[in-house]
């Protein structure tokens, strides 16, 4: 299964799933990072003691650190990335699944698509940039190499019809 999908001037990454086990543990974690200080401190307010300061910073610092893990958790679940080519103007935005992050929206004179490589060399692993001299996107979503030079020139000929 390729891991992106064209549809007229569309173009949809999606992220390999990680193991159930893996993302599991990060959905759980996340989810107690919210829970514990809350519950700490209604315990706490509960056994007749008054409310402390630390609560705050206590809710605030794990409810940082739960979003973040939730993010990384939601990413690895339903993550992708949406990329839409209208003319010279180039939209992006990921959806994590239950959000999405804000759109980027470039304006592109003449359309470059390269490889930027992530990780080892021997993984032959990359993701898609997509942009001119100026400015560009930065894909996330990692693929080999090979399905993005595959993907490159479906986009080129495509590009290249739409600007026809």
């Amino acid at each position: 299964m390729r891991p992106y999908i064209i549809e007229k001037s569309k173009l949809t990454l999606k992220v390999k799933k990680s193991p159930l086990f893996i993302r599991s543990i990060l959905f759980l974690f996340s989810f107690l990072f919210f829970l514990i200080p809350l519950s700490s401190m209604v315990g706490y307010i509960a056994m007749g003691n008054g409310f402390h300061i630390g609560f705050l910073f206590g809710i605030f610092f794990f409810g940082l650190m739960g979003y973040y893990l939730l993010r990384i958790s939601l990413w690895n679940t339903y993550g992708r990335e949406d990329i839409t080519f209208n003319g010279k103007q180039v939209s992006y935005f990921a959806d994590y699944g239950w959000f999405k992050d804000s759109s980027m929206n470039i304006t592109i004179d003449s359309i470059t698509f390269s490889i930027r490589p992530i990780g080892f060399e021997e993984d032959n692993e990359g993701a898609l940039v997509i942009g001119s001299e100026e400015t560009n996107i930065e894909c996330v979503t990692k693929m080999s190499i090979k399905e993005i030079e595959e993907l490159i020139e479906i986009l080129t000929e495509d590009y290249a019809l739409q600007q026809a």
